[in-house]
């Protein structure tokens, strides 16, 4: 069912959001309404989500596969030491339950094949890729594409991240594949490479404020990429073009 206007424990709950003008009760209430689906509940996922749920977006859909052990605890703050042992999802799911009971929480505890991705995405209002993998992000952003849902897609490791939007609400914006060509990628993680802990929150922090404003249809990094070194705190943003050869986003060079 359709929430249809907010009750007075909501109302207080985010009145220092609704003060905002560019949110208001309009913009609340559209938040509560919509779906949010956050691929991965490590080190990106567990503060996009927890600021997503905190923030008051009425269903989130946590999906991963993963169980929670002692070294995911330095970045992965959506976990507790009582979690250890258990899967990510039901570990994300009973804590930001606890952090807002005003949610609806569903979670997906298995790999998705493209079509049951594809299936998932189309229910989504925004999608957020907090992945670690390329062929997680590249099937990720081909689902995006197709159901022309947004995109947001973040990544850190050691003491550097980046951030981009893929809005495919407008035929103009590029794909994550513009950006990164399958043939160009090489895998690195955090388990060999290393990450400092408050890199992947500014991250996924960033992510869930880009998912709101996609949910509000405010401007994003949309044609743009967000480059972080924080050992320097230096942010760059560079523009984001399409590739004409994307065989992805660019029907001629299919």
């Amino acid at each position: 069912m359709i929430k249809t206007e907010l009750n007075d424990k909501e109302l207080s709950r985010y009145s220092r959001q609704i003060l905002l003008p560019e949110v208001d009760y309009a913009g609340q209430l559209t938040l509560a309404q919509s779906h949010a689906v956050i691929f991965g509940l490590g080190g990106l996922g567990s503060p996009a989500a927890l600021y997503l749920a905190a923030a008051g977006i009425g269903t989130l859909t946590l999906v991963d596969f993963d169980t929670v052990d002692d070294s995911n605890l330095q970045r992965q703050i959506v976990h507790r030491e009582a979690n250890i042992g258990q899967s990510k999802v039901a570990s994300a799911q009973a804590n930001l339950q606890a952090l807002n009971q005003h949610i609806q929480i569903n979670t997906i505890n298995t790999t998705l094949t493209p079509q049951t991705m594809l299936t998932l995405v189309n229910t989504a209002n925004v999608v957020l890729d907090c992945t670690d993998n390329f062929d997680s992000r590249f099937l990720i952003n081909q689902g995006c594409f197709e159901a022309k849902v947004p995109l947001i897609s973040g990544a850190a490791i050691r003491w550097e991240g980046q951030l981009s939007t893929y809005d495919f609400r407008d035929p103009k914006c590029p794909c994550y594949q513009c950006l990164y060509p399958k043939s160009s990628t090489q895998d690195t993680s955090c388990s060999h490479n290393g990450v400092l802990s408050p890199v992947v929150g500014m991250v996924g922090s960033m992510q869930a404020i880009e998912a709101i404003k996609a949910l509000l249809n405010l401007p994003t990094l949309m044609g743009k990429l967000m480059i972080i070194d924080a050992y320097t705190m230096n942010i760059r943003t560079l523009n984001l073009k399409k590739d004409s050869n994307c065989p992805l986003c660019q029907p001629d060079s299919k």
